[in-house]
């Protein structure tokens, strides 16, 4: 972490605004309204049309909308037990219709929240000029904005691929909302969680995807029985794994007709209509010109901060994409809070029992805690309670028989560790795992507490009585399921 300078006032000379934040997507966002309620003067600089950054225009807002449209446009549950009718395949226009709709309204929803607390939207690439000073240029509107504090949350961008992205053969994931019609074959490189989603939802349209990735095992984050299930239901919608393989050469399509076909290291020859290029993101710092702040970012446009936020140089914070892990919209968003509160001396407890995590493949995952192998490698004695969307009456309703929902509790204290989940709704159904977790709840509570009958949460009740089969010297009566 940097050490963080205590000059953090002001040289001299008035400020135009308390504080400048710089990026509108959620962490941005929610740190100009938390300021703006603390009583200061705020201001967002957003160099793109429309407010809402890369979540709101090309990240996690179009591209989980474009996985419902999957699902909805191509899956009619049947009442015949365990079937899926499907309907026939629809069109990239089809599916972008409602992004296009989600985004508007979303959209509307963020200008409507910045306006009604009084912050003021500046349009524009900002570059700093000084510690206290950046530059706007709004096109036919240049501007200098002084002030007090800054935060910088720009987001990020995906890490360009090897050879010329050409945005139609060639793509990133800011691309595929774009493509004008849906590929028969798609090589999909980089199997992190971008990759892996878009992999598994143009699968589900039909589309012979090939994934290939330098490590041996996807997502290694989460909890390996999980991303095994995964694997095995992407493999039945006949998605290839190359897995553990090293991408040697790209042939991109000549004249901008053809295929694209990808070398591997192994010898191997992957030929698609497109090629995804899912490799990571990189800080969007490179305009911002962060030496004359004061400031330096590392080889992925990444910012350093501690614990309160705080760069090297005090008076400027940084939050969401750009300081790195997570990278996700939800803790963006609490980032860009605590920033704010922590900056203008104003009370705030940081979010504790640690925060979801969640896939948006086909089918979702969710997590939250500790895994398994996390567990074993700390050497904490730990029991697993399992339960499948099969064996409750609301998997059987949503036709989803291969949900799998694990529990993991500590053996001698019986506190819940780690909740795991593939399946429908994977990405609700957790937070009722981190509402105990956070609570310091455990197993006793899973056993003792009723759940809605016939609902997706009572996973959580047939998992408390797998584990209490397991538990040695409980109480017989907790394992009479």
């Amino acid at each position: 972490m940097p050490d963080a300078r205590t000059d953090d006032t002001p040289d001299a000379g008035p400020f135009d605004y308390d504080l400048v934040v710089l990026g509108s997507g959620p962490a941005g966002q929610r740190a100009a309204v938390q300021a703006a309620k603390l009583g200061k003067r705020v201001a967002i600089v957003e160099r793109q049309r429309m407010v809402g950054g890369v979540c709101l225009h090309t990240g996690t807002v179009p591209s989980k909308t474009f996985r419902e449209a999957v699902l909805s446009l191509t899956h009619v549950p049947a009442l015949a037990h365990g079937t899926t009718v499907h309907r026939p395949r629809p069109t990239m226009r089809d599916l972008l219709h409602r992004v296009h709709l989600v985004i508007e309204r979303e959209l509307e929803i963020v200008a409507r929240q910045l306006s009604r607390n009084a912050v003021d939207l500046v349009a524009g690439s900002a570059r700093f000029t000084g510690p206290h000073t950046v530059h706007v240029d709004g096109g036919h509107v240049q501007r200098e904005l002084r002030a007090a504090r800054f935060l910088i949350a720009v987001g990020s961008v995906p890490a360009p691929p090897p050879v010329a992205c050409d945005h139609r053969a060639v793509l990133t994931s800011d691309d595929v909302i774009r493509i004008p019609e849906i590929p028969r074959s798609l090589a999909v490189i980089g199997g992190g969680v971008i990759g892996v989603e878009y992999a598994s939802m143009f699968a589900e349209l039909g589309v012979e995807v090939t994934l290939v990735d330098r490590h041996a095992r996807l997502l290694d984050f989460c909890d390996a029985e999980i991303v095994d299930e995964l694997v095995h239901q992407m493999r039945a919608k006949r998605v290839v794994f190359r897995l553990g393989e090293a991408v040697h050469e790209i042939v991109p399509p000549k004249d901008g007709a053809g295929p694209v076909e990808i070398l591997l290291e192994s010898g191997k020859r992957v030929v698609a209509d497109c090629a995804l290029f899912s490799i990571g993101r990189l800080g969007a710092t490179a305009g911002l010109d962060l030496a004359k702040a004061g400031l330096a970012a590392d080889d992925r446009g990444r910012l350093k901060v501690d614990e309160a936020f705080r760069t090297s140089v005090a008076h400027i914070s940084a939050a969401g994409d750009v300081i790195g892990f997570p990278a996700l919209a939800s803790t963006s968003s609490e980032q860009g809070r605590l920033a704010v509160c922590r900056m203008f001396d104003a009370e705030a407890k940081p979010s504790g029992g640690g925060f979801p995590y969640g896939i948006y493949a086909i089918p979702e995952i969710s997590m939250i805690g500790a895994t398994e192998a996390e567990l074993t490698e700390r050497k904490v004695p730990y029991e697993i309670g399992v339960a499948r969307y099969a064996e409750t009456a609301r998997g059987q309703i949503l036709g989803d028989e291969s949900g799998l929902f694990k529990m993991l509790f500590h053996r001698e204290t019986r506190a819940l560790l780690g909740v795991h989940c593939i399946g429908t709704q994977a990405t609700e159904l957790v937070h009722i795992g981190q509402a105990v977790l956070r609570l310091g709840g455990g197993f006793d509570y899973f056993l003792e507490t009723v759940f809605n009958y016939p609902t997706l949460a009572e996973c959580y009740k047939v998992a408390a009585y797998s584990a209490a089969n397991r538990l040695r010297g409980g109480d017989r009566r907790e394992t009479a399921r």
